[in-house]
C-alpha cells in the first residue's frame, strides 16, 4: 500500500491509519485480535487518546513486546503542564511503552500560550525533551484553531475532521499544511458513521498525498473496506462521485457528527451521541436495529433533559444540542408509532 510522509516528522506511514476510539466498545480480546489483524495487513499508525476510556489499555495489551514498526499516537485533554504530563505518564503505562511517536493536545478550543511555562504546550516540549514523545501535535474541530496552529509552526502535526462533506474553507487546511510541511491527520473520515460509502470516503481523501486518514473501526470487515480500496488504488469514479453528491444533499447544515465530546457531561446520562442524530440513522441503516425495546428505553431518556446547556458548551460544532435532541426524539416517537411499536 501507498506510504504517506507525515510532514516534517519524516514518518512514513501506511495510508490506512487506525483510529482506536471504537475499540473501547468491544472486548479486550476482540480488540487485540482486530489490532493484530490490522498490523498483519500492513497498518502501522495507531491513534488513540487518554479520553477513549480503555482504548490505550487494549493497544498496550495487543502490542506489548511487539512495538517494532508500529507508530503510536495518543492525546491529552488536560490544559495545564502538570495535568497533561500526568496524563502522559498514565498513557505510557497503559500502552506498555516508554514513549509514543506522537503526543497531541486533544480537541483544543483555542491554542495554549506557547510562552506560558505552565501551559499544556509547555508539557509537549517537556515530554519531547524527556524522550517520552518523538513529535508533538494538536487536534481541533474548529477550523480557525486548526488554521492558527498551522500558521504558528509550533506543531509537527494537526488532526482535523476531513471528509467529502468538508467545505471548501476546511479543505484549505490541506494546502496550508503542505506549504508548512506539517503532518495532517484526517479524523471523522466517515463523519461518525453517517457517510454511506467507505469506498467513496477513501477515494476522496486519497486525492491528497499529504493527508493521513485514521479510520475508526471495530470490526475486521470494516477495516477490510479501506484496505481493499487502498490495494486497488481506488479513485473517485463517476459512480462514487454520485454517492458523494447524494450524501452532500442529505447531510447539510447542523447535524450531529457523533464525536461524543458532550456525552460525558450529561448529568442525566442521555446517550447524546446516538439520540441527537437518530433521524439520520433511521434513514441510513436498517431501522429495525434502532427501534428495539432497548433503544426505545434509551431514547426516552431525552425526556429527562434539563436544558442545562452543558452539552452545547462542549460541542465543537456549536450546535444547539438540546434542541437537536428534542427534534430527533419527536421524530423517533412518530416513527415508532407508525410502525406500531409505541
Amino acid at each position: 500500500m501507498r506510504q504517506i510522509t507525515l510532514g516534517r516528522t519524516g514518518l512514513s506511514v501506511c495510508e490506512t491509519g487506525f483510529g482506536a476510539l471504537p475499540i473501547q466498545r468491544i472486548s479486550r480480546e476482540d480488540a487485540a485480535g482486530l489490532l493484530r489483524y490490522a498490523r498483519a495487513q500492513g497498518v502501522n499508525f495507531f491513534d488513540t487518546a487518554r479520553g477513549y476510556t480503555d482504548s490505550e489499555e487494549k493497544l498496550g495489551y495487543a502490542f506489548s513486546g511487539a512495538r517494532e514498526g508500529i507508530y503510536l499516537a495518543t492525546k491529552s485533554m488536560a490544559r495545564s503542564r502538570s495535568a497533561a504530563l500526568a496524563e502522559l505518564d498514565t498513557s505510557l503505562s497503559l500502552l506498555k511503552t516508554d514513549h509514543v511517536d506522537l503526543w497531541q493536545l486533544h480537541c483544543l478550543p483555542e491554542l495554549p500560550d506557547p510562552n506560558d511555562p505552565e501551559s499544556a504546550y509547555a508539557a509537549l516540549l517537556e515530554a519531547r525533551r524527556a524522550g517520552k514523545t518523538r513529535f508533538i501535535g494538536m487536534t481541533a474541530h474548529r477550523l480557525d484553531v486548526a488554521l492558527a496552529a498551522a500558521e504558528s509552526g509550533l506543531y509537527d502535526t494537526i488532526q482535523f475532521p476531513l471528509n467529502y462533506l468538508s467545505t471548501p474553507e476546511e479543505l484549505k487546511l490541506i494546502h496550508l499544511c503542505r506549504e508548512k510541511n506539517i503532518g495532517l491527520i484526517a479524523m471523522k473520515g466517515m463523519s461518525g458513521g453517517l457517510i454511506s460509502s467507505p469506498r467513496a470516503a477513501y477515494a476522496f481523501l486519497a486525492r491528497y498525498d499529504n493527508v493521513l486518514p485514521v479510520w475508526g473501526v471495530q470490526k475486521c470487515g470494516e477495516l477490510d473496506d479501506f484496505l481493499q480500496a487502498a490495494r486497488e488504488g481506488l479513485t473517485l469514479t463517476p459512480d462514487l462521485q454520485a454517492a458523494v453528491e447524494a450524501d452532500r444533499k442529505t447531510l447539510q447544515g447542523g447535524f450531529c457528527r457523533g464525536c461524543g465530546y458532550c456525552e460525558a457531561v450529561c448529568p442525566m446520562g442521555i446517550p447524546i451521541h446516538d439520540a441527537a442524530r437518530m433521524q439520520l440513522m433511521l434513514g441510513r441503516a436498517p431501522w429495525q436495529s434502532y427501534t428495539t425495546p432497548a433503544w426505545i428505553k434509551k431514547m426516552q431518556t431525552v425526556e429527562k433533559c434539563l436544558h442545562c446547556g452543558r452539552c452545547a458548551a462542549r460541542c465543537p460544532y456549536e450546535l444547539d444540542t438540546p434542541a437537536l435532541l428534542q427534534e430527533n426524539y419527536r421524530y423517533f416517537q412518530d416513527f415508532c408509532r407508525k410502525k406500531g411499536l409505541l
